[in-house]
């Protein structure tokens, strides 16, 4: 069976999103950067294991808003135990997206360490109000309205092929105005 495609997956997330705050990280935060411009997008960057930690924040802040975080298998890794803080935190808010290419893609797509880790598993005894794992993207499509409306926490590991290897310019979602428009857009309400 083939793995989904990560491009394929966003551009069907893309037609889904309003307001919410999108939290990205490494190689899915420039696919997505490159999909959907918008000053909602927070890219977690330079800090790889933190793209679940950074989106729990925003959901304790802004529980009024919908986040959603689109990490990597190789990201939740370096972090796990923010699986346990958000399963007792509880979040309703807090939709989790995990990107399972099996690989750290961003460090030049190393292979993880346990190939065979079940991350719904992870999150499931982590108490996340649900978890689970999709490997098409027809399932994916037809999931997805129910998830953008059910509380949370909600965990969905993703099975996807690696992305091209290579060096990607991260240099553009740095940008002070990024942060700047995320800024503006959270406190006029937008």
């Amino acid at each position: 069976m083939s793995r989904m495609n990560r491009l394929a997956l966003l551009k069907i997330l893309k037609q889904h999103i309003s307001n919410e705050i999108v939290v990205s990280t490494y190689s899915t935060a420039t696919d997505w950067s490159s999909l959907s411009e918008r000053p909602l997008n927070y890219y977690s960057v330079g800090a790889m294991g933190l793209a679940s930690s950074h989106g729990l924040g925003l959901a304790l802040a802004r529980p009024e808003r919908k986040i959603i975080v689109l990490d990597g298998d190789g990201s939740l890794l370096m972090n796990l135990s923010t699986l346990v803080t958000i399963g007792k935190v509880a979040p309703r808010n807090f939709l989790h997206f995990v990107f399972k290419n099996e690989s750290y893609e961003a460090n030049g797509g190393h292979p993880i360490p346990n190939k065979d880790v079940d991350f719904e598993g992870l999150a499931r005894s982590a108490r996340y109000k649900q978890a689970e794992t999709i490997k098409d993207l027809d399932s994916f499509a037809a999931r997805l309205p129910l998830w953008m409306k059910q509380d949370g926490p909600s965990f969905v590991c993703l099975e996807i092929e690696q992305g091209p290897l290579g060096r990607r310019d991260y240099s553009d979602i740095y940008k002070a105005a990024r942060r700047d428009a995320l800024r503006q857009a959270l406190a006029s309400g937008a």
